[in-house]
């Protein structure tokens, strides 16, 4: 169990470590979403034999019973626990009700039984919405819970924060070595592309597909195009997730980001190009911006000596090939 002061350096990785015990139970609960799949890929990669992967028709995670009576009977060693409820600023605002109690029961039954059943470590993962709408740029760890959240995704937001403090408060009371680790932005194959429910990338990429397939002259893009926005690989973010099960065990949350940032406006030109759409962007002011700038402070990681790999401009030459093999195709 690693120091319960926030401040401290990360306790030296248990024995033996995450990545010497490759044919170990790993449960990667979510794993067809965006991060999950790319989590999965990873331990593929890196030669895990031993991965528990459930679809939702096969377990519900909101469900208690099924949740207990899978753990009682796999006995995970590691829990990657990226399975959430997720959308952007029109499903938050539509669906508040489903964002907040999805999410609590998610989490609330995985890291119980993980105590339970007598995991070793477990990997939370939550959002950068958990930060105050006008934290001090870059966002600090420490910036948690110092002022009110941005309204359009609270509900969401006090959920992962309440997964935090389940973490922090099971490892004080029970020594469970549960971290957790919250990104900021991200996109990649498996992304969710919606038409409505969709993030700001993915919501962006479907537009433009979709007028340069019917010839349309120009593109409304929702809100001022000033936001700025930090965006992060998901294959980037699986990397520090196995980066963090081997080397961190504190008690508190750990950022991950990529420590660059571009307006929605830059964001709009790039996807632009990277799907090969030749007419115009038409903003809507009349439509929320939301957050004004939310730049994730990356140093603790960093510290620590991880660092991202994928930039944005060949990260979404990559998400666009992905969309047009398993979105458009289908």
């Amino acid at each position: 169990m690693g120091s319960l002061d926030q401040d401290a350096p990360p306790a030296a990785p248990a024995s033996p470590s995450f990545l010497s015990d490759r044919s170990a139970k790993v449960f990667v609960a979510g794993h067809r979403g965006l991060v999950g799949s790319a989590v999965v890929r990873k331990l593929q990669s890196l030669g895990f034999t031993n991965l528990l992967l459930r679809t939702h028709s096969e377990l519900d995670l909101t469900r208690q019973s099924a949740v207990e009576a899978f753990f009682a009977a796999e006995r995970p060693k590691y829990v990657i626990l990226s399975a959430a409820k997720v959308g952007g600023i029109h499903a938050n605002s539509t669906y508040p009700a489903d964002f907040i109690s999805v999410n609590l029961m998610i989490q609330t039954n995985v890291i119980d039984a993980s105590r339970r059943s007598g995991v070793e470590k477990l990997l939370f993962l939550g959002s950068s919405c958990i930060y105050p709408k006008f934290a001090p740029q870059p966002i600090t760890e420490d910036s948690l819970l110092t002022a009110p959240l941005e309204p359009t995704n609270e509900w969401y937001a006090i959920a992962k924060i309440s997964g935090i403090k389940m973490c922090q408060a099971y490892r004080i009371q029970h020594g469970l070595d549960a971290v957790s680790a919250m990104p900021t932005n991200l996109y990649g194959p498996c992304d969710n592309f919606h038409p409505e429910n969709s993030h700001v990338l993915p919501a962006l990429m479907r537009r433009f597909h979709e007028a340069k397939a019917r010839g349309a002259e120009s593109v409304v893009v929702w809100g001022s195009g000033s936001p700025l926005r930090e965006f992060l690989h998901v294959d980037d973010l699986a990397d520090a997730v196995v980066f963090l099960m081997e080397n961190y065990s504190g008690l508190s949350h750990v950022n991950v980001g990529s420590g660059k940032e571009v307006t929605i406006k830059e964001l709009a030109e790039m996807v632009k190009e990277a799907v090969g759409f030749e007419g115009g962007i038409v903003w809507d002011p009349t439509k929320p911006d939301g957050t004004p700038r939310k730049l994730m402070d990356g140093s603790k990681l960093a510290g620590m000596g991880w660092a991202p790999r994928v930039e944005l401009k060949e990260g979404l030459a990559e998400t666009y090939k992905w969309y047009l093999d398993n979105v458009v195709k289908q």
